[in-house]
């Protein structure tokens, strides 16, 4: 229950379940204290899991994972790094998992020759329990297309020793659209199109590449090709805890029951942004859409839609803790952090990479995502 409260990024929930734990006497099973751990990682609390991590009594291969995990997808790749050499030196032996999560924090802070020196271990190791599978190969290719590396990339996917799948050649899709390098782009695409030609992700990904390249003409044959296979679009959404219950937006959302406050709120959010700089970023909408319509689009986005729900009904000592299925766009990227500077609000977004930790206008991720 505590690991799907996680998934869910319901916190307060989460911790009601481990103080009825507690009462009941069972709360310092390591099973139970990893699946905290894990609960506090995946609702982006590093704080609150390093110091239950620290208290344990006991910890397995699992504890320490879950902990290097948490602190590379929550920004903090210095301190993951940290706690796999102190794991080491406690002669603990890491698994797989352990480092997914140390090239997870390479990845996420452009650390290449580390992680390089990491994956060429794993390789050379005698001990089975740590050779590279497809997520660790998928997380080396991130690690080298989102620094731009990309030609390495692909050089490095065509040398797997085992067969890439359509999660391998989308690591390099989604770097080819950090990098807007359209042409490798396409080329990747047909191969994962090749291995798994109904995941409508890769196609919106590839749309959006076009689209901000200008290219609206491929943008069309993409959606037209979408129509005609019948892939469809994932709906983004955001999801929110607030006293217990659980919120979900869709974007340009209005059946919230607050819908009129959620939107009189954003929209003087968006008027006191642009008095501080805000310019809303609408490349990749429509190209036959007027500037106003654009920017009406991207500032009814999802999480957009979330954090006014917060900002209405959240108090300003407690952090607003957005959970979205997607990767964020650059916008409301941009728009979390203007927020998190206007309001001086902690605002905290899982989207599918990542968490971003917004603090008085600035991200965690330093714009490295």
């Amino acid at each position: 229950i505590g690991s799907g409260c996680g998934q869910l990024g319901c916190l307060e929930i989460g911790e009601e379940i481990y103080r009825v734990a507690r009462k009941e006497g069972i709360d310092c099973n390591i099973i139970v204290e990893n699946a905290r751990l894990d609960m506090y990682v995946k609702c982006g609390n590093a704080d609150k899991a390093r110091n239950l991590f620290e208290k344990m009594s006991k910890r397995n291969v699992i504890s320490w994972s879950t902990m290097i995990l948490g602190y590379a997808i929550n920004g903090e790749s210095e301190k993951a790094l940290a706690l796999f050499s102190r794991m080491q030196k406690d002669d603990v032996e890491p698994n797989n998992v352990t480092y997914l999560g140390v090239l997870s924090a390479c990845s996420h802070a452009g650390l290449v020759n580390e992680g390089r020196a990491y994956f060429d271990y794993m390789t050379q190791s005698d001990d089975k329990n740590i050779r590279p599978r497809k997520e660790h190969y998928a997380c080396m290719v991130d690690l080298l297309g989102r620094s731009g590396h990309l030609e390495e990339a692909y050089k490095f996917i065509n040398s797997m020793p085992i067969e890439p799948d359509y999660g391998v050649w989308g690591a390099l899709l989604g770097a080819c659209a950090i990098h807007q390098n359209v042409e490798m782009g396409q080329h990747v695409a047909d191969r994962i199109f090749q291995l798994s030609p109904d995941i409508g992700s890769y196609h919106v990904l590839m749309s959006n590449m076009y689209a901000a390249a200008g290219r609206w003409d491929y943008v069309d044959k993409v959606r037209l090709k979408m129509r005609k296979k019948g892939v469809k679009k994932v709906a983004a959404c955001s999801s929110v805890e607030c006293e217990g219950e659980f919120h979900v937006f869709y974007g340009g959302d209005r059946s919230h029951p607050q819908s009129l406050l959620i939107y009189e709120k954003l929209d003087q959010l968006l008027k006191d942004m642009r008095t501080i700089g805000y310019i809303p970023k609408t490349n990749s909408v429509f190209h036959d859409v007027e500037t106003e319509e654009k920017e009406a689009t991207v500032s009814a986005h999802s999480e957009k839609l979330a954090i006014a729900f917060c900002l209405v009904n959240i108090q300003p000592e407690f952090p607003i803790r957005v959970m979205k299925n997607l990767r964020i766009c650059d916008d409301c990227h941009t728009f979390s952090k203007y927020v998190s500077k206007l309001t001086m609000r902690e605002i905290i977004i899982r989207d599918k990479i990542r968490f971003h930790h917004f603090r008085n206008g600035l991200c965690s991720c330093k714009d490295f995502w």
